[in-house]
């Protein structure tokens, strides 16, 4: 009993992140059940079942709150669909840990690039309520972003936010509305390529319905988060979020000494927590000219 309310913890937890940032219940839930010892694969398959619900739940809310760019969605779903479909079919022959530090690395940069932007650069008039996504860009975007969710467990928040933050004049609010929208296909065709492989019995299914029941009742709350927090402070919350979740990566991967990690992990932290600070009484200033 007491696992089954931690987990419904983590999937409220998680899903606050996610439906607030733009990312982050699929890596949160599937680190967590890869260190009870599940298989990668079953970890994946249950946590992208749970994102059905989850998902479902944080696009009604994210929708009611204006947060969305439909078309956007609409552009993003079909090659997202595909991409999670075929990651998820083929997930135990891919080598996934070969390529993490070079995504890892390209989001890295991209984090920095979209904090930096918001920290400086940050001009409210200047914003569109459309994310200009053309077909162009949204085939490789979502194909790409889908594939990484479903053989990393996640990855279509943490690498289709950044990528749409990146995109001058965009909200950032429109931003992860978007994504947590349409995250809601990608659970779908991903859960769909893990029955086919793995087949239900595979499931933990008490272990999803927690992660369910708690990534319900934290969306609606993160979609309103959305909507009242500035869009500057919103901007930089993602972009230090952004580098500290692929800093961590790295630093595995590379092997880096245990001493320095955390000196490391309190000079991001401190950068991160300057711009929050800055950005706050930037505004200020300006509201009060």
């Amino acid at each position: 009993m007491r696992k089954l309310i931690i987990f419904a913890f983590i999937g409220f937890l998680a899903q606050l992140i996610d439906g607030s940032l733009g990312m982050a219940y699929g890596v949160t839930s599937t680190s967590l059940l890869l260190t009870f010892g599940i298989a990668p694969a079953v970890a994946s398959a249950s946590v992208h079942m749970a994102e059905v619900v989850t998902t479902a739940a944080s696009g009604v809310a994210h929708i009611k709150f204006g947060n969305v760019d439909k078309q956007a969605v609409y552009r993003l779903i079909i090659p997202g669909s595909i991409g999670a479909f075929v990651g998820a079919c083929f997930l135990s022959n891919l080598p996934g840990d070969v390529v993490k530090p070079f995504i890892a690395t390209f989001l890295l940069l991209l984090g920095i690039y979209v904090f930096l932007r918001f920290l400086l650069n940050f001009q409210p008039g200047k914003q569109t309520n459309s994310l200009g996504l053309t077909r162009k860009q949204s085939i490789p975007l979502g194909l790409i972003a889908g594939f990484a969710d479903a053989t990393g467990g996640g990855g279509w928040g943490p690498i289709a936010t950044p990528v749409l933050l990146s995109k001058k004049g965009v909200e950032a609010r429109k931003v992860i509305g978007t994504v947590d929208t349409s995250e809601f296909a990608i659970a779908v065709s991903a859960s769909l390529g893990f029955f086919i492989a793995l087949g239900w019995e595979e499931l933990n299914w008490t272990w999803v319905f927690a992660l369910m029941i708690g990534g319900v009742i934290a969306a609606p709350i993160a979609a309103w988060l959305v909507k009242v927090l500035p869009s500057y402070l919103l901007g930089v919350l993602v972009g230090g979020f952004i580098i500290l979740t692929n800093a961590r990566t790295m630093l595995i991967e590379w092997n880096t000494p245990a001493g320095l990690i955390p000196y490391i992990y309190a000079s991001i932290f401190i950068i991160w927590f300057a711009g929050i600070f800055y950005v706050v009484w930037k505004n200020k200033l300006k509201k009060g000219k």
